[in-house]
C-alpha cells in the first residue's frame, strides 16, 4: 500500500475524456510540452471553465493519452492544471503513441483518462528545506512541484533544484530558471558533455547533491525523477549526507498499459507504479531497486 496520496476517486477509470490540443512548445530535441483543453465535456459555471473529472490533477499523478487506431500511453502531468481546465504534459518521442502524438496538429482531438496514482507529498515537507533532483525528462513530473513550493514559498525552508541532462541542449524549461530563481528556488544545473559555448557544471547530477550545502540534513526531505540509475545513486549520497530514508521520494516509470493495478505490466515488487505509485518513499522500494531486470 502506498504511502503517499492518491488519488482513487476517479468515477469510472476506464472512462476516456475528449480533449484538444491548444499548444506546443519545443522543449529540446525530441521533447515538447504540451497544452490539452477539454471539450465539450468540461462544464461552464459562469466565465470558468470546470474540469469535469472529479478533481485537478496533482503534483505527481500521470493521463492516459488515447489515439485511436495508435493506442495509449501513460504521461506525467507537467504543469499544475488552471483554472480553465488546461492539462499540461511534456513528451519525448520514443514510441508509436508519442511519436504520433509529436505530428499532430494543433486542433487535433484524442482521449485522456485519469488523473491517475500518488502524488508528491508536499505537505510532509512543510517546514523543512526540499531537494528537487530531475535528470532528463524526469524534470517533468517535478515541474508542478516547482510550482506548487512557488504558490506556497512561506511553507517550506530553503528550496534546491539540481537538474541534469546529457547536453546543455537537452535542459527542459531553461526558460523558466530565472523566474524560479527570483521565487526563492536555488536552480543548479549539468551535463554530462557540452561545447564551447556551455560555462555551465560538467558531470552527472548526483555530484550537485554531494557539493550541496545541507544546514540541517534530518529536516531535508528528497524528492527525485529520472534514470534509475541516477536516482540510485542520488539516494545514496542523500543517505550518506544525513538524510532519513523516511523523507526521500521518487517517481518510478514502468510500462503502464491499465492505469488501474489489473495488467500487471508495471508491477515492482509488491506494487503496481499506475495504482500504488509512480511516487513511492525509498524505504517502500529498497529492497527492490537493484534487482536486476525487475
Amino acid at each position: 500500500m502506498s504511502l503517499c496520496k492518491s488519488n482513487s476517486t476517479v468515477a469510472d477509470p476506464w472512462q476516456v475524456e475528449s480533449v484538444i490540443l491548444t499548444a506546443v512548445c519545443q522543449e529540446s530535441p525530441g521533447v515538447a510540452t504540451y497544452q490539452f483543453q477539454p471539450t465539450a465535456a468540461a462544464a461552464v459555471a459562469g466565465n470558468a471553465v470546470v474540469n469535469p473529472r472529479s478533481q485537478p490533477a496533482q503534483p505527481g499523478q500521470f493521463n492516459m493519452l488515447y489515439l485511436p487506431g495508435i493506442g495509449e500511453a501513460a504521461i506525467s502531468i507537467s504543469g499544475l492544471q488552471s483554472t480553465s481546465g488546461v492539462i499540461v504534459h511534456t513528451i519525448r518521442s520514443v514510441g508509436s503513441v508519442t511519436g504520433a502524438i509529436a505530428s499532430l496538429p494543433l486542433g487535433t482531438t484524442l482521449g485522456m483518462r485519469g488523473p491517475f496514482g500518488s502524488v508528491w507529498p508536499l505537505d510532509r515537507c512543510v517546514g523543512r528545506d526540499v531537494v528537487l533532483m530531475g535528470g532528463g525528462i524526469g524534470l517533468a513530473p517535478l515541474r508542478p512541484v516547482v510550482q506548487e513550493i512557488m504558490r506556497r514559498r512561506d511553507a517550506f525552508g530553503s528550496v534546491h533544484l539540481l537538474i541534469g541532462a546529457r547536453t546543455p541542449q537537452d535542459l527542459l524549461y531553461q526558460n523558466e530558471y530565472s523566474t524560479w530563481q527570483a521565487a526563492g528556488i536555488d536552480v543548479e544545473t549539468t551535463v554530462d558533455r557540452a561545447g564551447t559555448n556551455w560555462s555551465g557544471q560538467i558531470g552527472v547530477a548526483t555530484l550537485l547533491l554531494e557539493r550541496l550545502q545541507l544546514t540541517r540534513p534530518q529536516q531535508t526531505a528528497l524528492l527525485t525523477c529520472g534514470p534509475e540509475v541516477m536516482m540510485l545513486y542520488a539516494i545514496r549520497t542523500a543517505l550518506a549526507r544525513g538524510l532519513s530514508s523516511h523523507h526521500i521520494w521518487l517517481s518510478l516509470e514502468r510500462s503502464m498499459n491499465c492505469a488501474v493495478g489489473t495488467c500487471g505490466h508495471c508491477q515492482f515488487g509488491p506494487h503496481f507504479i499506475c495504482k500504488d505509485g509512480p511516487v513511492l518513499r525509498y524505504d517502500q522500494v529498497e529492497p527492490f531497486m537493484e534487482v536486476a531486470d525487475l
